[in-house]
């Protein structure tokens, strides 16, 4: 007989509240060690030889996390069950000189991360986040959440060829935004403005990593409040669920798996740093991990061939706008249950294989889930499970939560479906 479910729709309250906090990378991974350490997970730093004692820890790089549950009595070659997520989204980010401006407005110098749906990010009352590095090496995390910039879209009556022509967005000339007025643009002006927000001396900060977001806080949506709208979805909705998951299986020393969440940064540009999934803070976190507990390679070999990881990220919801964009036999619905994602030209990791064991946690915990492939005729995205995979030599499944409007400052799911894969999740975790 199946357990029952482990969280219901409190689960999807939760996740509303750890979206607003986590504005940035830097703020989720703080957010998540926090988590964590509720659980009973300590920290433990890279530079510091490593035990093999049983419990929980974590480490951070950055905007990353890998935290994993030892067992009481785990071997040396005892197999990882992973849930692999990502912690960045795309948005606009502070350059490296933020103090710009012309005809009398102050303005701040913003790259484009990733690939975000541009339009979403006019209009919108912005705040401004992310890590702040000081004289002396440490970082301090800063968050303006309140109402501090704006990027204004130009009035239709000063270019009617938006009607017939549809709205185009130069990247460098048309994003940067506003945040106050005056002619006499000095450089500094935003860092010594941050300076006194985090309050710290002046020209303490150095070094920055700083991004805009929406303050809109999530909601719920709907007649019966059936959805949840909110920024950052792609990819806090799984890492949330992630974090639940591990917290619930730690302490059990019956697993016959070391559970591990893998949360890495950079996924929307390509995963190549030593934040991303395609560093080596995976691996050498999982190896240290064999080694610290008196493990040889041949025991690493072992455990990995052993291995499954879970890349969870968000999926695309059939659009009753733009259904003919969605493969016509494969519509995942919100509320649907989490979604299995196939592509059998590998920007999807999952083979049948994999489906089975997805389709065993779903069936235990008594979780439906939908399946998801691309229109042969779009190009189809990809996620940290191909990279995972390859690059690890781990079998990895990619699966995840169907929404709406991905990309956008602002996202849409159902408010079912977050407690429902973590359900899943605790489930794969268990073995």
């Amino acid at each position: 007989m199946s357990e029952p479910a482990r969280f219901d729709r409190g689960h999807t309250d939760d996740l509303m509240t750890f979206l607003a906090a986590c504005p940035s990378p830097y703020h989720a991974v703080a957010n998540a060690a926090q988590r964590l350490e509720k659980a009973g997970f300590r920290q433990v730093a890279e530079t510091d030889a490593w035990d093999g004692t049983s419990g929980g820890k974590y480490v951070l790089r950055g905007g990353a996390i890998v935290a994993w549950y030892v067992p009481e009595g785990a071997a040396p070659h005892t197999p990882y069950r992973i849930v692999g997520a990502h912690t960045d989204s795309p948005n606009l980010r502070v350059k490296p000189l933020p103090d710009a401006g012309a005809h009398g407005w102050r303005q701040v110098a913003v790259e484009i991360y990733g690939g975000p749906l541009l339009n979403s990010w006019l209009d919108r009352d912005l705040g401004l986040a992310g890590r702040l590095t000081l004289r002396d090496g440490s970082t301090r995390l800063v968050n303006v959440d309140r109402p501090l910039l704006r990027v204004p879209q130009l009035a239709i009556h000063l270019d009617r060829s938006v009607t017939a022509e549809g709205l185009k967005l130069d990247k460098q000339r048309h994003l940067q935004p506003v945040w106050g007025l005056g002619d006499d643009v000095r450089d500094g002006d935003l860092i010594a403005f941050l300076e006194e927000e985090a309050g710290l001396p002046s020209g303490e900060v150095t070094g920055w990593d700083l991004m805009v977001h929406s303050v809109e806080p999530p909601a719920h949506l709907g007649r019966d409040r059936e959805l949840v709208a909110g920024p950052r979805m792609d990819n806090l909705l799984s890492v949330h669920a992630a974090v639940a998951a591990l917290a619930a299986v730690a302490g059990r020393d019956d697993l016959p798996y070391i559970p591990v969440l893998a949360a890495f940064d950079h996924e929307e540009n390509g995963s190549q740093s030593d934040t991303g999934a395609d560093g080596p803070l995976l691996g050498d976190v999982l190896t240290r991990s064999v080694f610290a507990r008196g493990g040889t390679y041949e025991d690493r070999a072992r455990s990995f061939a052993g291995t499954v990881c879970l890349s969870s990220d968000t999926g695309h919801a059939v659009h009753p706008n733009y259904a003919e964009r969605h493969d016509p036999t494969h519509h995942p619905r919100v509320n649907g249950g989490p979604i299995l994602k196939v592509n059998v030209n590998n920007r999807y990791a999952t083979d049948g294989s994999g489906r089975a064991i997805w389709a065993a946690a779903c069936e235990k915990a008594q979780v439906p889930f939908q399946s998801f492939v691309s229109n042969n005729s779009m190009p189809c995205g990809t996620t940290i499970g191909p990279i995972t995979a390859a690059r690890h030599g781990i079998r990895t499944v990619d699966i995840g939560v169907a929404i709406l409007s991905m990309h956008s400052a602002r996202e849409l799911c159902g408010v079912d479906d977050p407690h429902l894969l973590a359900n899943a999740l605790v489930a794969f975790l268990e073995g």
